[in-house]
């Protein structure tokens, strides 16, 4: 027993206040989700290690007499108090989510049931095998202990059938995160029968608590390790753990009935203190030598562990107290803030100056969100929000690459990037396409019509001008739909990035976003006018990508690029550079066709070239009227009686011209086709790499930071009253927010109570 000094640590009127007060503390700290560092034990170990069992002992009372089928998957905290006037025990279990206890459970036998009901279905709502949060039952029992203990769920190897393969980690990782506070004592159990340097779980202690400050290691089933001692040196040396446990770990040697039959209280409790004696008296009569009682006597049976544990849970109890009234304090003025914004957002769910106002906030903040995603920020996870390149074209409208039959894969394609990173890779991309588009093959008839055309309209250069219009249409035809792809390509980024910022909006503590969470109608208008803006802008920057490239392929920009190296066309035999292509057009030798004269191409005659006819005379004219000389000069050359040697030199002359075209068109379609290749790569090369960068990035990302805000407001907030209320009419919007504030008054109360209990025991200390 207990001296008297020892005795009023925990058995006196201010002990009682001051557990009185942790209890009710505790309860309120479990149902409003509270963390305080409230003095507390939390019992680890295997499962079947004892932990129900020396609960048990401590309730004075059995109850989780089928703790060995069902199993604990949440946390326990059994609150003892105790209560002289109560000669049977009364078990009441705390509402979930609230601070109020039910009815007593009778009889305390149906106490393990009602847990079993409980744990099932919270895991059933939240669809998982194993919870954290706790089970609050208080026992008031005259012979009970004041004493709160949180039992856990024993560690395993193996998950039971019908349960997730990952329910050894879960409870593992659970029951770590128990036991990891610095307020709470660990009382570590492990069956005496497993040596200590084989010990399956005293790695966790090691992780949590490494130099056994806190930490109280019990070997239970004491009685089942005491017939391999036959000296005493055997026991000393178990006992003193020398070389197996930290200096500072001092067990505890604990055994407890194992007839599963001891159903009534006082039977339970009388077989406790008959193990009790039995142990001891073994140690001192069946071992030779006994054992050193002066050093370990105070720490063998469960009567030992008691008092120590409730000397130790007193002891912190009223060293913790002052910290504890101060912190409540706080929470209480905290809580009540809070309690004051819930109250100005109910009030200001139906003032329409107030709705204006939070949803320009809103609007700001989510304008400021994006604009620092595309400046760069780390604050979202990539590995939720980010996207890979191929991610990124299937949630695009346009997952293809016109006119890009190979793979087109960028820099950093399997990085998950999001915001500016993701603007950026997809420019590259798109350069990296824009690279893969080459200039196709021309139909012969296309250039021919081109070339033929051009000599009819006795222009200058006629394979050059028309390498160039070649150049200028397939420019158009192939980097139109490409830039179009890329401004869809970016427009689908920039919506995305909206839809990372609301999702962080939502986790941010936030007033004008708590104010309009109720209200889809709101949230959907905004996303509606983001889209619009998005859609707006897509738009102008297809508009500027097209002038671009009007500008690019304009007769003067391609005539520019002629003239550049490499691209120069020697018309004297209307044949231009090296071709990559050797063919002829097709027949093209079959129907030469005859070439004409341009007055345009012929040079001027000088005056030595010029004949001047003579003017033929009255009598000239007169003597011709019969019609001799008048044909004869009216008809010159082309008189119907020609000279029989000028009308034989005639079709040998033409017939060389007819030939000498032949070759020249034989040789013209791989020149062309060339030369128009090289100014179509000048031309991709000067949209693609260097004007559409640039413009791309003016198009969408300046009007992004410098009109965003206020386009949005003027589209959600120019409107009438009635307009704007159309908005905030979501249904059970103002009950949420009741409820809300009912929630946050309960909790203001409880917090009150339990500040004004703290203040009444620091007037006892």
């Amino acid at each position: 027993m207990a001296a008297s000094g020892e005795q009023d640590l925990y058995d006196n009127a201010d002990a009682k206040i001051r557990y009185e007060a942790y209890s009710r503390l505790q309860a309120a700290a479990v149902a409003h989700g509270e963390s305080l560092p409230i003095p507390e034990i939390v019992a680890i170990g295997g499962q079947s290690d004892g932990k129900s069992s020396l609960l048990e002992a401590f309730l004075g009372f059995r109850f989780n007499i089928r703790e060995v089928e069902m199993g604990t998957r949440r946390p326990l905290i059994c609150q003892m108090v105790h209560d002289p006037t109560a000669q049977q025990p009364r078990c009441r279990i705390q509402d979930e989510d609230s601070e109020e206890y039910g009815p007593p459970i009778m009889p305390e036998t149906a106490v393990a049931e009602e847990i079993k009901l409980r744990t099932e279905k919270h895991l059933q709502q939240i669809g998982g095998t194993v919870s954290a949060k706790p089970i609050v039952m208080r026992a008031e029992y005259a012979y009970s202990p004041n004493l709160t203990i949180v039992d856990t769920p024993g560690f395993i190897l193996k998950a039971r059938k019908g349960e997730a393969d990952t329910t050894p980690d879960d409870i593992l990782s659970m029951v770590k995160a128990q036991a990891q506070p610095p307020h709470r004592l660990i009382l570590f159990l492990q069956q005496s029968s497993v040596e200590w340097c084989s010990s399956l779980w005293m790695h966790v202690i090691q992780e949590v608590d490494p130099n056994f400050q806190r930490t109280v290691v019990v070997a239970s089933k004491f009685d089942n390790r005491l017939k391999e001692f036959a000296e005493r040196w055997e026991v000393d040396r178990y006992l003193s753990a020398t070389g197996y446990l930290h200096p500072n770990a001092k067990p505890f040697f604990v055994a407890l009935p194992k007839d599963r039959s001891l159903t009534a209280s006082s039977e339970w409790r009388q077989a406790i203190q008959q193990v009790d004696s039995a142990v001891l008296s073994h140690l001192r009569t069946e071992v030779a030598g006994g054992f050193d009682e002066e050093q370990f006597g105070n720490r063998i049976g469960f009567a030992n562990l008691k008092m120590w544990l409730e000397e130790e849970l007193a002891r912190r109890y009223r060293d913790a107290a002052p910290a504890t009234l101060a912190l409540l304090q706080e929470r209480c003025e905290g809580v009540a803030a809070e309690l004051v914004a819930a109250e100005s957002r109910l009030q200001a769910a139906e003032d329409v100056t107030s709705l204006r106002r939070a949803a320009m906030q809103h609007v700001f903040a989510m304008a400021n969100h994006v604009t620092a995603l595309l400046n760069g920020a780390t604050d979202p996870d990539p590995s939720q929000h980010g996207m890979t390149t191929e991610e990124e074209r299937a949630s695009s409208s346009k997952p293809q690459w016109p006119a890009v039959h190979g793979p087109v894969r960028p820099q950093n394609a399997s990085l998950r990037l999001y915001g500016g990173a993701a603007f950026e890779r997809c420019l590259d991309e798109f350069q990296e396409a824009a690279h893969v588009v080459q200039f196709p093959t021309v139909a012969r008839d296309k250039v021919a019509n081109v070339l033929l055309a051009s000599k009819g309209r006795g222009a200058a250069g006629g394979p050059a001008h028309t390498a160039q219009d070649l150049a200028r249409s397939i420019a158009r035809e192939l980097l139109r739909p490409l830039l179009d792809t890329a401004c869809c390509r970016l427009a689908s980024l920039l919506r995305h990035a909206f839809d990372i910022a609301a999702d962080s909006q939502q986790l941010l503590q936030d007033p004008s976003h708590d104010t309009l969470r109720p209200y889809v109608a709101f949230h959907a208008a905004l996303r509606s006018a983001y889209h619009s803006f998005i859609a707006h802008l897509e738009d102008n920057c297809k508009s500027l990508m097209r002038h671009h490239l009007e500008a690019a392929t304009s007769e003067f920009a391609v005539t520019a690029l002629a003239g550049m190296e490499d691209l120069h066309v020697d018309d004297r035999n209307d044949v231009g550079v090296t071709s990559t292509s050797g063919d002829d057009f097709e027949n093209a030798g079959r129907e030469p066709m005859q070439p004409r004269e341009s007055v345009i191409d012929r040079e001027p005659l000088r005056e030595s070239q010029m004949t001047v006819p003579e003017t033929p005379s009255p009598d000239m004219l007169a003597a011709g009227k019969g019609g001799g000389r008048r044909r004869d000069f009216l008809s010159g050359r082309n008189a119907d009686n020609p000279s029989p040697t000028k009308a034989r030199g005639r079709p040998h002359r033409n017939a060389t011209a007819a030939n000498m075209f032949n070759d020249q068109v034989k040789n013209s379609y791989g020149t062309i086709c060339g030369t128009a290749e090289k100014m179509f790569n000048r031309i991709r090369q000067g949209v693609t790499c260097h004007a559409a960068p640039s413009s791309l990035k003016s198009a969408f990302l300046e009007p992004l930071s410098s009109k965003l805000a206020s386009q949005i407001s003027i589209d959600l907030l120019a409107c009438t009253d009635e307009e704007f209320m159309a908005m905030f009419t979501a249904a059970g919007a103002v009950a949420v927010l009741e409820a809300r504030r009912d929630a946050l008054a309960r909790r203001v109360e409880g917090l009150v109570r339990c500040k004004n209990e703290f203040q009444e025991l620091a007037r006892c200390l």
